[in-house]
């Protein structure tokens, strides 16, 4: 795209050079320009940017977007100059890659706990009524045909842009995103046009980056309050009592689904078992059942959730239900660990008190003997979570191993002293900072009428320590075990 056709609609920028020259992409990371690209030198937390404006010259920009003019930069580079970068960054990433996100039905999933599910049931479902969908979120990013490997809940703003227009390139009608309270107040989904936001939960978590609960809330409330008309949609859980502030700030039309409270669409008659959940669904007086061998009662409320986009999109109750009977499940949620000797062990990514709380709920209606739990809690994180999940699991287990999660920086010995103080009886604990031999001890102590839950990294095939990342995933080192 020629510099002067990205300009033309953004304003408060003096150029200092041509406006002929051609931007082949966009970068504000110093070590990822190709040629050609746009480098945005926008301030950090520990630098203002221009620092890193050689190095991006040296890797071949063409164009710099700084607050700050350089008469000593190469005569070749074009300088764009305004009074504040960051804002900017958004808005010319959406013009670079042409709009995308108007383009396609674009639904946001944000919550504490949820999300990634939610995601997969509303892209399964739309798949089934649209064509091919789009998805980023914490496991993978989906580009038609592609699956790669994702790196974080919701990536960089331009990264976002990108692979929104990827989709429509490769054929894709819908874009189906989880949002965290990280990339909201960061601007990473700044300026996506988004059709539906829904919204999950809200449970302690990321304690560590928001003040409380409160601010936690409100960061979460902004994919709702970008919502500008009433032609958009803000679906929330009608069951959260978080619910009111998330569409406090939205000019979207609001949509409640949920079991205990008054909703538009609402669950009844909820049987759960080993093999599935069964319960009538109600919408505007029409009460359908639906079967899904899905297991746990928060399931219920994704269902509800992926559901309510069905119906806002314009299918038929009838529809939404068929389509997302045949949904299974998602890569380390709630994943039963097939193994040659018939033991039931679940990996699950629920690594916050509420969504640990959930899955033992769950797993407790469904044993026969005893409960394992298997858990760490991550470091450099959240600390006020951890003596929370070890109270949940001393609750609700009858046996618990503590190791260790990601302990990143921290030593995984007293993170695990953190969790033992909520924990009536610390001698009634199995400790084993090896998460590889923790694992193998909960094996092996299991009879074939016990449930063995293995909680905190899910899908995650690898463990961030103080000396790096290694190979690391549940799955596969339970699987070894029982063979």
């Amino acid at each position: 795209m020629r510099l002067k056709r990205l300009l033309k609609n953004l304003e408060g920028i003096d150029v200092k050079g041509s406006k002929e020259i051609e931007i082949t992409g966009l970068s504000s990371n110093s070590k990822t320009v190709a040629p050609g690209n746009l480098f945005i030198a926008k301030k950090g937390l520990s630098s203002d940017g221009s620092e890193f404006i050689q190095e991006a010259i040296d890797a071949g920009a063409s164009a710099i977007l700084t607050d700050m003019y350089n008469p000593f930069l190469k005569k070749d580079v074009v300088q764009l100059i305004t009074k504040s970068v960051k804002p900017l960054e958004s808005k010319i990433a959406d013009l670079f890659f042409e709009e995308p996100s108007k383009e396609l039905f674009a639904v946001g999933v944000t919550g504490t706990s949820g999300k990634t599910t939610t995601s997969y049931m509303i892209r399964h479902m739309l798949q089934k009524l649209l064509g091919p969908v789009g998805l980023i979120g914490t496991v993978e990013w989906i580009i038609g045909r592609q699956h790669l490997p994702s790196t974080m809940t919701t990536p960089d703003v331009i990264t976002n842009h990108k692979l929104l227009r990827e989709m429509l390139e490769q054929g894709c009608r819908a874009a189906v995103m989880e949002v965290s309270s990280h990339a909201l107040t960061q601007g990473r989904v700044d300026h996506i046009d988004f059709d539906i936001a829904v919204f999950t939960n809200l449970s302690q978590d990321h304690l560590d980056y928001h003040k409380d609960m409160q601010e936690y809330a409100e960061a979460k409330a902004l994919v709702f309050s970008s919502l500008k008309t009433p032609s958009k949609w803000a679906v929330v859980n009608a069951d959260s009592p978080w619910s009111s502030i998330m569409i406090q700030n939205t000019r979207g039309s609001i949509f409640r689904y949920g079991i205990e409270n008054s909703a538009d669409l609402s669950a009844s008659k909820i049987e759960l078992s080993e093999a599935g959940m069964k319960f009538t669904v109600i919408y505007k007086g029409e009460s359908l059942p639906f079967f899904s061998r899905v297991i746990g009662r928060f399931n219920v409320y994704n269902f509800l959730a992926a559901m309510s986009v069905g119906l806002l999109k314009g299918y038929p109750l009838k529809k939404v239900i068929a389509s997302l009977s045949s949904f299974t499940e998602v890569p380390g949620r709630l994943q039963q660990v097939i193994n040659p000797k018939g033991l039931h062990i679940f990996v699950d990514y629920s690594h916050k008190p509420d969504a640990l709380e959930n899955v033992l709920m769950t797993l407790s209606e469904l044993k026969k003997g005893n409960l394992i739990c298997l858990f760490g809690c991550g470091g450099d994180r959240d600390r006020g979570k951890r003596p929370l999940m070890g109270s949940i699991a001393e609750r609700l287990s009858d046996v618990v191993v503590i190791t260790s999660d990601n302990p990143r920086s921290e030593d995984p010995l007293s993170i695990i002293q953190e969790i033992l103080q909520g924990i009536k009886e610390p001698s009634s604990i199995l400790i084993e900072p090896d998460r590889r031999l923790a694992i193998e001890k909960a094996i092996g102590r299991m009879k074939p009428e016990d449930i063995l839950l293995i909680a905190g990294k899910g899908h995650e095939t690898y463990q961030v320590t103080a000396q790096g990342k290694i190979d690391f995933d549940d799955r596969l080192i339970a699987q070894g075990y029982c063979n």
